[in-house]
C-alpha cells in the first residue's frame, strides 16, 4: 500500500518524520558552508591537506564548494527544486565519503575541515566522519525515494 493511499489517521506523523529529516540534512549544510564562506582561505589550505586534489583547483573549490552547499541547504529545506538539492547534497556526501575513506585507507593524516576551519584540527576520527557522512547520505537516499515518482510533490 503506497504512502498516499493509506487509510484515514494512519501514519499521520510520517510527513512530519520527512519534513524532520529535510530540515536537518539542510541545515548540516547551511552549518557546514557557513565557516568555509567566511573563511575560503583557510579553507583551501584544509582542501590541500587532503592532498587528492590538483592545486590549480584549490582555490576555486574553496570558493565554489561553500555556496553549493548553502544553496542546496536552503532549497532543501525551503522546498525549492529538492530534487536537485537531494541530487547536489547526496553527491557531495558521496564525494566526501569516498576522499574521507581514501586518506583513511592510505593512513593520511588531515583536518576534514567539515564544520570548521580553524587553525585547531577537529578532534573527530576519520572512522566517526565517515560513519556521520554514511547516515547523512542514508537519510539523503531515503528522501530521493520518496522524492522518485513524485512530480514536484514534496514529501
Amino acid at each position: 500500500m503506497k504512502h498516499n493511499q493509506l487509510k484515514p489517521g494512519r501514519l499521520t506523523w510520517l510527513p512530519w518524520v520527512h519534513r524532520i529529516i529535510r530540515f536537518v540534512l539542510g541545515l548540516t549544510f547551511i552549518w557546514a558552508s557557513w565557516h568555509k564562506m567566511v573563511n575560503p582561505g583557510e579553507f583551501a589550505k584544509i582542501i590541500y591537506g587532503y592532498g587528492v586534489f590538483p592545486e590549480i583547483s584549490i582555490n576555486a573549490i574553496a570558493i565554489v564548494l561553500p555556496y553549493i552547499e548553502f544553496i542546496s541547504g536552503i532549497c532543501l529545506i525551503s522546498g525549492i527544486w529538492p530534487k536537485s538539492a537531494l541530487f547536489i547534497i547526496n553527491a557531495l556526501l558521496t564525494a566526501f565519503i569516498l576522499l574521507i575513506g581514501f586518506n583513511l585507507l592510505r593512513g593520511h593524516t588531515f583536518d576534514c575541515g567539515c564544520f570548521s576551519v580553524s587553525k585547531v584540527p577537529g578532534n573527530a576520527s576519520a572512522w566517526s566522519l565517515l560513519i556521520r557522512d554514511f547516515l547523512l547520505l542514508l537519510a539523503g537516499i531515503y528522501l530521493w525515494v520518496l522524492y522518485a515518482g513524485r512530480s514536484g510533490q514534496q514529501p
